[in-house]
């Protein structure tokens, strides 16, 4: 198995280990939102990015590539939901747009290495974790 990195847990995985940052980054900027965004567009993309790394996370256990699959198309979707929510919220005014591009730019990343996993998957299926 020489040249192949070991995958023993779905935080090995660079979809993941990306993700997670933009998760972080997302918690950072939203701590600047207005206080009455709290149960409104702060909790609609924080939820949304944890969705990102929850679905890779879920899809890693996965045996088959349609499920695989499944999951990490999600874990996508929450890509694209999170960075319409940056866009709006660049636009009302919660974020500014020196910080809006180092986290957009982190979205486009992660959804390209989730697309790049998601094809992965479909060539070298079962990806069974070691034990």
């Amino acid at each position: 198995m020489e040249g192949k990195i070991k995958i023993r847990s779905f935080t090995d995985l660079d979809a993941w280990k990306e993700g997670h940052k933009l998760v972080l980054m997302v918690y950072n900027i939203t701590k600047q939102f207005p206080k009455d965004e709290l149960f409104a567009l702060t909790n609609q993309i924080r939820r949304c990015s944890v969705s990102i790394t929850s679905n890779i996370a879920e899809g890693f256990s996965r045996q088959s590539y349609k499920e695989k699959a499944q999951f990490y198309s999600i874990s996508l979707g929450s890509v694209t939901e999170l960075q319409n929510q940056l866009i709006v919220a660049r636009d009302v005014g919660y974020v500014r747009q020196e910080d809006f591009l180092p986290i957009a730019d982190k979205s486009v990343k992660v959804h390209k290495i989730i697309n790049g996993l998601i094809k992965f998957s479909k060539n070298n299926c079962p990806l069974i974790p070691y034990t």
